[in-house]
C-alpha cells in the first residue's frame, strides 16, 4: 500500500459530524512503515485533531520518530495543506526537504516541501537548553 491509498483508506474512518470535512494523512517513516491518520471532530470545536496529528501519534506509537514523506487527501475542490498547527508538528519529525502532497478525492495534486509550507520555523536548535 503506497502512502495515497492509506490516506484515502483512513479517510472514510474519519469522525466528521459537524463540518462533514473528511481528512485523511497519511506519513512514511524513515523506517518504511507507513503510519496514517484521520480528522476526528469534538462538539467543542478547539478539541478535535486534525489527520496529519493522528498519524503522527501512530508513528510515535509504533516506535519511528522521522518523518520522510506526507500525504494529505480532502474531499474538497482544491488540494488541502496541513492547517498551522499541524505544519508544527510535522516539523518537529521531518527536515524541511520532507515533501508534503496534497489530494483532492476528483485526482488533484499540489506537492510543497515542508520548509516551504512553514518558512521561519521553530525548532528545537533555537532553544538554549542548559
Amino acid at each position: 500500500m503506497d502512502l495515497l491509498d492509506a490516506a484515502t483508506k483512513v479517510r472514510e474512518m474519519a469522525y466528521a459530524p459537524y463540518s462533514g470535512f473528511r481528512v485523511g494523512a497519511a506519513i512514511r517513516a524513515n523506517s518504511g512503515k507507513i503510519y496514517a491518520g484521520c480528522n476526528v471532530e469534538n462538539v467543542a470545536y478547539p478539541e478535535g485533531t486534525c489527520a496529519e496529528a493522528g498519524a503522527i501519534a501512530a508513528m510515535i506509537a509504533g516506535g519511528d520518530i522521522v518523518i520522510t514523506e506526507v500525504v494529505v487527501i480532502a474531499g474538497g475542490p482544491a488540494p488541502v495543506a496541513p492547517c498551522g498547527g499541524c505544519r508544527q508538528k510535522l516539523k518537529e519529525f521531518g527536515q524541511g526537504d520532507v515533501c508534503v502532497s496534497m489530494h483532492t478525492l476528483d485526482g488533484q495534486t499540489q506537492t510543497a516541501l515542508l520548509r516551504d509550507l512553514l518558512p521561519g520555523a521553530f525548532g528545537a536548535d533555537q532553544m538554549a537548553i542548559g
